[in-house]
């Protein structure tokens, strides 16, 4: 019978650290890649699924349509410890079973965590490197999943398969992450939401009261000054930033650590009125018109939230907007 883990949505990089976890915890472990798509296929290239000796699984390749079949023939290469590529499409026998009748093909690349494979060292590598937030590529061979000495990987910007090399590189950057500044009303559901988006949070506040664990089950919280507790986070491209207290002694510290970043989402919660006097207040610290353009506020796009949930949500489109249509919320706003 095959298992899957419920929760948030799970991310590579979570899921290289949990095939690590398994391995390390004496499970066989199998690893699928998506390394390329055509039609309707639902997964992008670089999308992962691990499986267990135990048929416990987590990730996906297909959204469904394949997985079974997958799963299937990594028990298969768990057994021989050598990988192995499938190709499902339209025009195989097996289209209609694994659900892609409407059109598309999916090759998968399925490897095992085995000397035939990649080694448990090299996967602890990718793992320690992911939770450092460090930008990894790993190059596999295109039949075997042997892994292939690539170099430094330059001009390799994206998972994909080079099907005339006859190698599939896997690229995971730095997961996406939000770092939420007042452990507020608002943030009792905007951590949970983003972390169920496939965002690590975290939520911070110089007043433990707001910080107990009680108001945030399963949320990593931190209390003290959002700029010294951000000094230590090491901001990145893949962060955003979202300010709720309305304190500038709270707010201010973390918004100047914030654009002085690379995040690629900074908002404030607040009024129009409360926004043009924080905006002074970071042009006297030093801040040009082109910083200070970066900020969204009031922080969330303009569906008439009410409600601190409702507020929550809009705060989330908003993040996920900057981040995946930029475009779009220039539009908006």
């Amino acid at each position: 019978m095959v298992e899957s883990m419920s929760g948030a949505e799970v991310t590579n990089d979570v899921l290289l650290e949990k095939a690590a976890a398994w391995h390390a915890a004496g499970h066989g472990v199998v690893l699928a890649f998506v390394m390329q798509t055509w039609g309707s296929s639902p997964r992008p290239a670089g999308s992962v699924m691990i499986i267990r000796d135990d048929d416990l699984i987590e990730g996906s390749v297909s959204g469904g349509c394949v997985e079974a079949a997958v799963i299937e023939a990594a028990g298969e290469v768990r057994a021989c410890g050598r990988g192995r590529r499938l190709d499902f499409g339209v025009a195989d026998a097996t289209a209609w079973n694994v659900g892609l009748s409407c059109g598309g093909r999916i090759a998968i690349l399925v490897a095992p965590i085995a000397p035939g494979g990649i080694d448990a060292d090299r996967l602890g590598d990718l793992a320690d490197r992911v939770r450092a937030r460090e930008p990894v590529m790993l190059c596999l061979d295109a039949a075997s999943a042997t892994p292939i000495d690539a170099g430094d990987g330059a001009g390799i910007e994206a998972s994909g398969l080079d099907e005339a090399a006859g190698r599939f590189y896997v690229i995971q950057k730095p997961p996406r992450r939000v770092i939420i500044i007042g452990a507020v009303h608002i943030a009792q559901f905007l951590a949970p939401m983003a972390r169920l988006s496939g965002y690590d949070v975290l939520v911070i506040d110089p007043r433990a009261v707001f910080t107990a664990a009680e108001r945030f089950s399963g949320i990593a919280t931190r209390t003290g000054w959002p700029d010294e507790v951000i000094e230590a986070a090491s901001l990145d491209a893949s962060t955003a930033i979202v300010t709720l207290t309305h304190d500038p002694k709270i707010d201010d510290p973390g918004l100047e650590a914030a654009l002085s970043s690379k995040a690629f989402y900074i908002a404030c919660l607040g009024s129009r009125r409360t926004h043009a006097a924080r905006v002074e207040r970071l042009a006297a610290k030093g801040f040009g018109p082109m910083d200070l353009g970066r900020l969204q506020g009031p922080a969330g796009l303009d569906i008439g939230a009410k409600t601190p949930a409702e507020i929550a949500v809009s705060i989330l489109a908003q993040m996920i907007a900057a981040e995946r249509k930029p475009e779009l919320l220039a539009a908006v706003i």
